[in-house]
């Protein structure tokens, strides 16, 4: 049997790392990693985004650690929210006395209150992401933080969003950390990502090198346009070349999974292009100096600055820069075709290099190196009709015989760690299937 993987990202290389069958890995680009890449230029490594190494599942971490062979460190968190001009300690329901003692007793009240409301069964029952928010958090924190920082990240008005997914994903800490952390008494939320590692050298995309070496029969450059059913064996091409396979796996985005198949029922077609997602923009900033603070990363629910995130590579590894430099790297959600998508990188630059200078975080004068990078499929946006749709898509590969795996594949919100849960899972489940 040979298993055709499309697409060469953390999810379906991990899968080709564990198969015992015959398999052929189709990248559509000239590199292996999707979002899991990392660009070395200028003496400056920065990733497609902020990546760190974490889970609640101990398998994972030990086996992204295996593949990095000791090129890695450990490393705390020491994430902020900048908010009405201050740095706030993340999770900021943990760091509630930073905000002044009268803000701070508002945002307890509304979460206490909300608390009990809960616990008698008297709270308003959610039916989108800003109910769920005000549910779990009362109404002050999710006006002054939570829904303006969640609207930014994902481009969309929490009223128009599903909710279940948050359960899961958004860090609930206990009523007794909030009540201690309004009154000053110092507690640690969202603990599974308070330590995480980082590889030395090479950036995240070391972890993709690690699981190339792993791997075989991997050919990039292939952009699959076309999939169909001949027989039992499944014909995958790129215009130029067809690839044959008695069974395929995909982790390409659904929608254009869904565009490569033939005779896809019209249901199906129109239930994948309503799956909704963003997309991002980096924003890589390298610096004449040593470091501006100590910190890993800030968050910024205001709207005058275009990112969400700020991330500063040498926190996680010295390697990521040149000696005597210093780096930032900003995270800005946007949608292909939207006005920040249109605009031209020079105003994207600006608008967070003033940005930033203005928050005194850098100083534009030391500005050294400048560098923009979009990438399309970045967060899944779980819309109100976004169970709906993805299972109408699902059922109907189900049927046909093809499976899908990892964020895009899926079209879930995983994180690197879920990936490569998912890819183990998926792995074990091809090795027991016989032609």
């Amino acid at each position: 049997m040979k298993i055709g993987i499309l697409g060469g990202g953390i999810t379906g290389l991990t899968i080709a790392n564990s198969l015992r069958h015959d398999y052929g890995v189709l990248e559509k680009n000239n590199e292996c990693g999707g979002l899991c890449r990392s660009i070395k230029d200028g003496g400056f490594t920065f990733d497609y985004g902020p990546h760190v190494i974490y889970s609640g599942n101990k398998k994972n971490i030990d086996f992204i650690l295996k593949l990095l062979n000791g090129n890695y460190e450990k490393i705390k968190r020491n994430n902020k929210i900048f908010l009405n001009g201050k740095y706030i300690k993340y999770p900021l329901e943990n760091s509630l006395s930073e905000l002044g003692k009268e803000e701070a007793m508002k945002c307890l009240k509304d979460y206490v209150e909300q608390y009990f409301l809960r616990e008698r069964g008297e709270a308003k029952k959610p039916k989108n992401f800003k109910d769920w928010i005000i549910y779990r958090f009362g109404k002050r924190i999710a006006d002054i933080y939570m829904i303006p920082y969640n609207e930014k990240v994902w481009s969309t008005k929490a009223e128009k969003m599903a909710f279940d997914w948050a359960e899961e994903r958004v860090p609930q800490p206990p009523v007794m950390d909030v009540v201690k952390s309004a009154r000053g008494i110092e507690t640690e939320g969202y603990l599974i990502q308070l330590y995480y590692h980082y590889p030395k050298k090479g950036g995240i995309q070391a972890i993709i090198r690690a699981l190339e070496k792993g791997a075989r029969n991997i050919t990039t450059n292939f952009g699959v346009k076309k999939i169909r059913k001949k027989g039992t064996k499944w014909l995958v091409s790129n215009s130029k070349k067809k690839e044959e396979f008695d069974k395929l796996v995909s982790t390409i985005p659904l929608p254009e999974l869904i565009d490569m198949l033939e005779k896809v029922p019209e249901k199906v077609k129109t239930a994948a292009h309503r799956l909704r997602f963003n997309s991002l923009i980096f924003v890589m900033i390298g610096l004449d100096s040593g470091k501006p603070n100590d910190f890993s990363a800030i968050y910024f629910p205001e709207r005058e600055i275009k990112c969400h995130r700020v991330g500063f590579p040498p926190y996680f590894s010295k390697n990521t820069v040149p000696r005597g430099k210093y780096a930032v790297e900003a995270e800005i959600t946007a949608t292909e075709g939207d006005d920040t998508w249109k605009m031209s990188d020079e105003k994207i630059i600006a608008n967070i290099v003033n940005g930033l200078h203005q928050r005194k975080i850098i100083d534009k004068k030391k500005v050294c190196y400048k560098k923009v990078e979009r990438y399309k499929y970045a967060y899944i946006v779980f819309g109100l009709e976004h169970n709906k749709n993805i299972k109408i898509v699902k059922d109907y590969l189900k049927k046909i015989g093809i499976e899908i795996c990892g964020r895009f594949g899926e079209f879930e919100y995983l994180n690197m760690d879920k990936c490569i849960e998912r890819a183990h899972a998926m792995a074990e489940k091809l090795n027991k299937v016989r032609q």
